[in-house]
């Protein structure tokens, strides 16, 4: 393969810019000599990146002679079918280096650059004269390509792993598709010691420090798992990166259905997605007792089981298969659909009953970005909190299914057995949207104390009905007991993810009129609070009347 060096050729020869130890010289094409130095650089036993292989420089001392000998010009493309064969053939894993040809004091040189393989480790024949020679280990030691042995080999098979998706670097891409802004947004919702440190910190510099960049300073490249929380568009890098969220009011069969698409960075689709559907197709239900005075409250799907169902899909699911996590709602059930499935290390039979415990992660940085955001749970403790969740909403046990493959995976749950079928006709549905619309209006128009009371029957009519309540804003309205802060509001709700806590909690409360700002007209003051609203008020009377 040929490209433009990441380095310019005059920082190799001349100035000698790269340590001895990543450039090999040959002052000929010497074929067992370059596979050899090649399964060295790939192998990239000291974690310097990989390296140069020169070919038309004689080596003396471990200095390049120049001006250089050259080689014919005729022979490269030669050379570079030849490097395609022993890539294939004569390295295991199967390897190729990137190649550019040059012109240095009048002569032709060809240089091979080898970065550090994804596979390793990699053996290469030790000899391309026998008809069936023996395979070893080669690395690098000072200036030097030596066959691994004793414990330099052992060291290397220790390392033997092939490098996640995620934790690998992405060659089509730059520093400059990582977005500063959403590095700096994630430092802050983490609470990251380094935030104070970002502005005085190079791109490269903060990249490495959070390991979302890999390579020699003249060939850094972002990694994988870096485009997809720090890029706008990662689906650009990683097609079907997006979560598609489908309801069905009349079932898969029917003739209606309602589509939503979410891209962007993972943990703001994760966010965006979740909140939708929570704000939209999550339903509280409420059934009186005439023998008892505690009514019985239960949702349709519950929250924490579906939160953590979707994250478990953007988790474990591949980036490299170009499929989206798909969310399927009817009124029976609620589908989550992801690519491929579970790892063969775990038993379906064990996980169902929430005992699986998988001995391999697909994606452990992705995460490990969605823990340290409270986005997701870790050491195999999803899905028991999925099944903790239903068995204490009452609802039906999930189901977990796969194929014989395990090429895909599925979540299925189902709705709570109490809940009603929403059986009304399009005349009465349409009544109960323009109460809700009323409601919103009223609220949003005064706040004076004249309509508190046409509020609280309002309120007492269709908050059950209205897809704008559900209990983090309930949460929200009931910690709010006098002007408070953003910070102030978070703490007293124990949340840590500030992004979070605006785009589940704060903003559905201030859309759906139950708290308002103090500042209306300079929404990001440094001193903006917020307050109940009149409506905001009666919801949090009924909730202290109903006891919770």
């Amino acid at each position: 393969m040929t490209l433009n060096l990441p380095i310019n050729i005059d920082s190799l020869l001349r100035r000698r810019t790269i340590e001895s130890e990543r450039v090999e010289y040959k002052a000929g094409w010497n074929p067992e000599g370059v596979l050899h130095a090649l399964a060295a650089f790939a192998n990239d036993f000291h974690n310097l990146g990989g390296g140069y292989v020169v070919i038309g420089v004689e080596e003396r001392d471990g200095r390049p002679v120049l001006p250089p000998g050259g080689i014919d010009p005729n022979a490269i493309d030669g050379i570079r079918k030849e490097l395609l064969r022993l890539g294939n053939s004569s390295i295991q894993p199967p390897y190729h280096p990137l190649t550019a040809a040059h012109e240095i004091d009048g002569k032709s040189i060809l240089v091979l650059y080898a970065p550090g393989g994804e596979t390793r480790p990699y053996r290469a024949r030790t000899s391309l004269s026998a008809r069936r020679g023996e395979w070893g280990y080669y690395i690098r030691k000072h200036s030097s390509t030596v066959r691994a042995t004793g414990q330099d080999e052992r060291e290397l098979l220790g390392l033997a792993a092939t490098v996640p998706f995620d934790d690998r670097y992405h060659r089509n891409a730059s520093l400059d598709d990582l977005s500063f802004r959403l590095i700096q947004q994630y430092l802050q919702d983490v609470g990251s010691e380094l935030l104070p440190e970002v502005a005085t910190l190079s791109m490269e510099a903060l990249g490495r420090r959070m390991n979302i960049v890999s390579g020699p300073s003249e060939a850094l490249f972002p990694k994988n798992v870096g485009l997809l929380f720090f890029n706008d568009r990662p689906h650009e890098f990683f097609p079907a990166t997006q979560i598609d969220v489908v309801w069905f009011p009349d079932g898969p069969g029917g003739d209606y259905f309602e589509e939503k698409e979410f891209r962007g960075p993972l943990a703001s689709i994760l966010r965006d997605a979740t909140a939708y559907i929570e704000g939209n197709y999550l339903k509280e239900g409420v059934v009186k007792h005439p023998d008892k005075p505690e009514a019985e409250r239960f949702w349709n799907f519950p929250v924490a089981a579906v939160e953590e169902a979707l994250a478990n899909a953007v988790y474990h699911r591949s980036y490299e298969e170009r499929e989206p996590v798909e969310v399927r709602i009817t009124r029976e059930e609620m589908l989550i659909l992801s690519y491929p499935g579970a790892d063969r290390s775990i038993r379906m039979d064990d996980l169902q009953l929430g005992k699986a415990v998988t001995r391999r992660y697909r994606n452990r940085r992705i995460g490990e970005f969605l823990k340290e955001l409270d986005l997701a749970e870790g050491r195999s403790t999803g899905v028991p909190k999925i099944l903790r969740a239903m068995r204490n909403n009452g609802s039906p046990p999930p189901s977990f299914e796969t194929d014989e493959d395990r090429s895909w995976f599925l979540v299925r749950l189902a709705v709570h057995p109490s809940f009603p079928n929403d059986g009304r006709d399009a005349a009465e549905q349409e009544t109960i949207q323009d109460k809700h619309l009323e409601y919103k209006d009223k609220s949003k128009i005064s706040r004076d104390a004249t309509l508190q009371d046409t509020l609280q029957d309002t309120l007492q009519d269709t908050l059950q009905d209205t897809l704008q309540v559900n209990d983090r804003i309930e949460r929200l309205v009931g910690a709010a007991r006098h002007d408070m802060s953003r910070a102030e509001l978070q703490t007293a709700l124990n949340l840590r993810d500030r992004s979070s806590f605006i785009h589940s909690y704060l903003n559905p409360a201030l859309e759906a009129g139950l708290i308002e700002m103090t500042l209306p007209n300079r929404p990001t003051s440094g001193n903006q609070r917020y307050r109940r609203t009149s409506a905001g008020e009666a919801l949090a009377r009924k909730l202290m009347e109903s006891g919770e």
